[in-house]
């Protein structure tokens, strides 16, 4: 059974940061690339970042948006995903969600406001 379970989401101030981790069973996670995307109700889920697996050369890219403030990761190690959040602004408030392949985590809310 795969499973990502997702967690690090909270309330921030703008300005802030939050570390979002994405633990991840089922499936061999160092051949995978993972990615996270965010949706806020209402509106389609939107792409946020992703990274390659090894023979990939762990390769990452970022929509517009969180370009300089968002970094994604990997740990190969503890089959888990990172998204570490800096200079958060409200607009980035939504649930985020890691995803491979097919499957999808629960998702974990962010909310950034004072």
């Amino acid at each position: 059974q795969v499973q990502l379970v997702e967690s690090g989401g909270g309330l921030v101030q703008p300005g802030g940061s939050l570390r979002l981790s994405c633990v991840v069973s089922g499936i061999l996670f160092n051949g995978s690339a993972m990615a996270w995307y965010r949706q806020v109700p209402g509106k389609q889920r939107e792409w946020v970042a992703d990274i390659g697996h090894s023979l990939q050369n762990f390769r990452r890219y970022y929509t517009d948006s969180v370009k300089g403030r968002f970094a994604i990761s990997r740990d190969d190690a503890k089959n888990t995903v990172y998204l570490q959040m800096n200079s958060l602004k409200p607009e980035d408030t939504a649930v985020y969600y890691c995803t491979t392949g097919p499957w999808w985590g629960q998702g974990t809310q962010v909310t950034v406001s004072s």
